[in-house]
């Protein structure tokens, strides 16, 4: 998008087809006005990208703290079913032990 080399009219660039085509805006105020509405559009697609990445990046921080603290429960239930005598039957569900007194 832009000015031709001399400054007489403003031009697009769009894709038809995965091709590359030029359109032909206008010069004079009319080109002005249409150069200055693309700057806006530019701007606010910039926006757009930056607020998508920034919204990735607080989710990725979510995402961390949410992993940390099933690990945490994880450990925390392992303990207590541990101490409440039960075991993980061949890494799989967990049992309560058989044939032993609650002395033991």
């Amino acid at each position: 998008m832009g000015w031709d080399k001399d400054g007489r009219y403003y031009t697009r660039s769009r894709r038809e087809n995965g091709r590359v085509v030029r359109e032909y805006v206008g010069g004079g105020l009319v080109g002005q006005y249409a150069s200055q509405l693309d700057a806006i559009e530019r701007d606010k697609r910039l926006t757009q990208r930056e607020c998508e990445r920034i919204r990735r990046k607080e989710t990725e921080v979510r995402d961390r703290e949410l992993e940390n603290l099933e690990e945490l429960a994880d450990l925390v239930v392992r303990a207590v079913l541990a101490s409440a005598g039960f075991h993980r039957h061949h890494r799989g569900e967990w049992r309560k032990r058989r044939g032993r007194s609650e002395a033991d």
